[in-house]
């Protein structure tokens, strides 16, 4: 990364972690500019991370709401998980209710959402593997129970582990117009 972009980056505002963000950078910058590569190296990727946690918190506030009699906990494991699959951003929720459960997975740019795309992205194929579901204006492949589909072509929507009702009744609520605009 050039000086100039760590520098314009540390000149802007940032929420919370903001203090912990420009250090870093400046921490870049200094090791940049003493010719210690790898010290600047590692404080970028620590930037990094805290800027991906930044955008991961905005995307987390996509998820739907919890009905009325159900709860929603979010997972704070699915980002960790997402270093394995090649980056990018995800929130996950579980949603249980009366007597039962489900888990709302949301990942966007990421090398496996890219993978779904051929399939997600594409409704003849996907009536090929499953039932094809409107929700919300968006068309979901149920297969065996499990929602999925392709928002904007790089955010991968998935619900699972419940009933196929309970768990369209909350996808329902996600304003996918916005969800298409997340990190643009």
């Amino acid at each position: 990364m050039r000086p100039i972009l760590i520098a314009a980056l540390a000149l802007t505002p940032l929420p919370a972690t903001a203090d912990d963000i420009t250090d870093a950078l400046n921490a870049a910058i200094s090791a940049y500019e003493a010719g210690d590569v790898g010290d600047a190296l590692g404080e970028i990727a620590y930037v990094t991370q805290l800027l991906n946690a930044l955008q991961a918190e905005g995307f987390t506030a996509f998820l739907p709401p919890a009905l009325d009699g159900w709860t929603r906990t979010e997972s704070d494991d699915i980002s960790a998980t997402l270093g394995f699959m090649g980056g990018g951003t995800a929130a996950e929720a579980t949603y249980s209710g009366p007597g039962s459960s489900f888990t709302i997975t949301m990942m966007a740019d990421n090398p496996m959402v890219a993978s779904m795309a051929a399939i997600l992205g594409n409704p003849a194929i996907m009536g090929t593997m499953g039932r094809i579901e409107r929700i919300g204006g968006e068309m979901f492949l149920d297969a065996d129970g499990s929602l999925a589909t392709l928002i904007g072509g790089r955010i991968l929507i998935q619900a699972e582990g419940g009933d196929v009702t309970e768990m369209a009744a909350h996808l329902e609520q996600i304003d996918f117009n916005a969800l298409v605009s997340f990190g643009q």
